[in-house]
């Protein structure tokens, strides 16, 4: 048996990966190295990524801008405590989190991951209302719609879908909230045509009935993620964000997957704008691509009135502090990304990808095994009537030259920024030939 060999079958058996049983049913792909769109295996196969290493390395890997960040910060200091001390990578980061989202959100609370980043949301949200000069103690429920995802750590899976989600066998453990049922799928033509009466009607009754307990509302703007890749309606959140005003509830956006132009817009809640309105949340976490893939880093925007609400309160202090909060190599990373991203023309780029996954997937509604093919910016969805054979799947695809890590019913692909319309094709046709293989 080879290094590799040994390797592998010492990962097989030691090392648990996410969603996961020891060994695993599908024996995990050893990665040699990456460089731009693509992963090559240690056998020597070069697989074209289409899942961006789970959204987040938008501008594909090895980037010598990133590694260069990197290589500079790390002469200068790894770490430092946050606590006490501040250094410019952080401090540069927040300067541009601030100037590219709406003006009411000002201040910036660095986190360690995005699950992280739920839970500090839903903490600062807690605090608040304790926080006023008349507090509001029972403000402690959330209130959110079903088949979302918001994380893996305790308080986020409690507003994870409580019926199909991942997260179901621990809902004696986690703290019981609200949902009303999802706003149907709609296409981006008929955001702002398709009636969303029936879902509003039911979250104002929900909202109305427990406002009392609600210290937010918590959602993902306009594409939920993990929870099924489904497209919502803008106009939704138009009417959840004067509910929210009306009934005294804070309303939390979660962009970990949305942010950083992979909707269309830099943050999905820019689809808002209609009339000459937009919405913008209380609270906004984002994190994924917020590092390019690089390093684990979230943050968590709010409003001047809640950071002074709580600062002001009985405990004058934001209950939470993370020893790797505002690491220097996260920061430093994060703003070469946020900077690339911004030189660029990324909106072009997003828009020509969108419309190759239109033109590729599309065609794809008329096979019988697919239910649904969604496609919003760079993101593309194909759902079928039946749950994907994973382990099939995962082989067909790796023949083909590709990484795709289809779940449930879904075969979906939220690639690099930096893909090409080759490489497009090529995934494309990995998904088409699956189809027609089965």
């Amino acid at each position: 048996m080879d290094d590799s060999n040994i390797q592998q079958f010492f990962d097989q058996q030691h090392v648990w990966h996410p969603y996961s049983a020891i060994p695993p049913t599908i024996a995990p792909l050893l990665v040699e190295s990456a460089k731009d769109c693509v992963l090559l295996l240690d056998d020597g196969t070069e697989l074209i990524d289409g899942m961006a290493s789970w959204w987040s390395v938008i501008h594909g890997y090895n980037h010598p801008k990133l590694n260069l960040a990197l290589k500079n910060q790390v002469d200068k200091m790894s770490h430092v405590m946050f606590g006490g001390l501040t250094h410019q990578p952080a401090i540069e980061l927040c300067q541009l989190l601030i100037g590219i989202t709406a003006s009411s959100l000002d201040k910036v609370f660095i986190a360690d991951s995005g699950s992280v980043a739920v839970e500090v949301a839903m903490k600062m949200a807690i605090q608040y209302w304790h926080s006023l000069d008349k507090p509001q103690p029972d403000k402690t429920q959330f209130l959110t719609i079903k088949q979302g995802y918001h994380g893996d750590t305790i308080h986020a899976m409690s507003i994870c879908d409580p019926d199909n989600g991942m997260h179901q066998i621990f809902g004696n453990m986690v703290a019981q909230q609200y949902f009303c049922e999802a706003p149907s799928l709609c296409t981006k033509e008929n955001w702002f045509k398709q009636s969303i009466q029936p879902e509003i009607e039911a979250f104002h009754q929900q909202i109305q009935q427990h406002h009392q307990h609600l210290a937010a509302v918590i959602l993902e703007p306009v594409c939920q993620g993990a929870g099924g890749m489904r497209f919502y309606s803008p106009e939704f959140l138009i009417e959840v964000e004067v509910l929210c005003k009306q009934y005294q509830v804070l309303l939390i956006f979660d962009e970990i997957a949305t942010g950083f132009g992979r909707t269309g817009q830099l943050f999905a809640y820019e689809h808002t704008q209609h009339n000459g309105k937009m919405v913008v949340p209380d609270i906004l976490c984002v994190g994924k691509a917020l590092t390019a893939g690089y390093m684990s880093l979230a943050a968590v925007l709010t409003s001047n009135a809640i950071s002074q609400t709580i600062s002001q309160g009985p405990v004058k202090a934001f209950m939470h502090g993370p020893t790797f909060m505002g690491n220097p190599l996260a920061c430093a990373v994060a703003v070469e990304s946020i900077k690339l991203l911004l030189a660029s023309d990324w909106k072009t780029n997003i828009a020509r990808i969108e419309s190759q996954l239109l033109n590729y997937l599309s065609p794809l509604k008329q096979n019988p095994l697919v239910k649904d093919v969604r496609v919003l910016g760079a993101i593309g969805v194909v759902e079928l009537h039946q749950p994907v054979d994973m382990q099939r799947a995962t082989n067909y695809f790796k023949v083909q030259g590709v990484w795709l890590r289809p779940f449930g019913k879904l075969i979906y692909m939220m690639p690099p920024y930096c893909i090409s319309d080759t490489e497009i094709q090529q995934i494309c046709t990995a998904i088409k030939g699956y189809l027609q293989q089965i």
